[in-house]
């Protein structure tokens, strides 16, 4: 690869920020923007359910690189959580296992459980999850047939915010808004809310407004992006806006753009090392005694 071709390379980087539609894999979006794009190099943070709508995060040619560090962050859904029936995948598109009449539950019972599903929770994620089991995804096992545990594991849930409790004849329907940490299972909130109350429970609308720092506001549905193929963020402007910012001298975003360590600071957490042009030059942690690279955005190679 030329010098060219490695400067066009790194000016296409960055991030979109995409309104999924309903119906769509995370995987069908990406299909979609590589040939809006016209590159290979299109990866996303943070899979999304057909049924879901709202952010997905995709990089694009070296944004690919920052997707692994993006996928930790925590989320915020809009969703409605339907009280009286559960299904096989905790959300409309499973086959109903149950119906029970919901009528009775009072607005109080639902909200104590609201309140029990809120704060540092252990969570067993869906079986239609993209979870592994042994090696294959826990969704792959189910449609073999095969019967799936999976074990609990720690989630975060800082808000579990109820805007309205609807009654439809033997169900009850909970719009809400969830503010979480990286590995919840909304689907799951949904089914444990259930199963608590005595009669089962699933998602029926589930909207993802932020990943992180990236939210609705960065969004643009597919078919504004084939129109105008436009990053929502440049690759510093993700760098910087993902991660708080250390200034580097010229010396030492030259020695990071080698992969070299420097002195360490005294700051805690990853942060965006950007040099006396503004320009972005790697993602930077301190270890020990070092200041080292967690990523470089630009290689001394490009």
């Amino acid at each position: 690869m030329n010098v060219g071709q490695n400067a066009d390379q790194l000016s296409r980087a960055g991030v979109v920020v995409v309104d999924k539609p309903a119906g769509m894999t995370s995987h069908d979006v990406v299909a979609r923007l590589r040939r809006i794009f016209g590159t290979r190099k299109v990866g996303h943070a943070g899979t999304l359910d057909p049924m879901a709508t709202g952010v997905l995060v995709a990089g694009i040619e070296r944004g690919t690189k920052l997707l692994a560090h993006l996928v930790a962050d925590d989320k915020v859904y809009s969703t409605t959580i339907r009280l009286g029936a559960a299904t096989s995948t905790d959300d409309a598109e499973g086959e109903v296992l149950s119906d029970t009449d919901a009528g009775h539950l009072t607005d109080d019972e639902i909200m104590a459980q609201v309140d029990a599903l809120t704060g540092e929770i252990m969570q067993v994620p869906s079986k239609v999850s993209a979870i592994k089991i042994d090696g294959k995804r826990a969704h792959e096992l189910v449609r073999e047939g095969k019967d799936v545990e999976i074990p609990p594991r720690p989630v975060t849930i800082f808000s579990f915010g109820v805007s309205q409790i609807r009654r439809d004849g033997a169900f009850v329907d909970v719009d809400a808004r969830v503010h979480c940490s990286s590995g919840t299972y909304i689907r799951s909130l949904a089914r444990d809310m259930g199963e608590a109350l005595g009669v089962g429970g699933h998602l029926t609308a589930l909207r993802r407004e932020a990943s992180g720092p990236f939210t609705l506001e960065h969004a643009r549905t597919l078919e504004e992006l084939s129109d105008h193929p436009a990053l929502s963020l440049t690759l510093d402007e993700a760098l910087t806006t993902a991660w708080p910012v250390l200034n580097v001298t010229a010396d030492e975003y030259a020695a990071l753009a080698m992969g070299k360590w420097l002195e360490p600071r005294g700051v805690k957490g990853v942060h965006a090392a950007v040099g006396p042009d503004r320009r972005a030059v790697a993602l930077v942690k301190e270890k020990g005694n070092r200041l080292s690279t967690v990523f470089v955005a630009r290689p001394s190679t490009l």
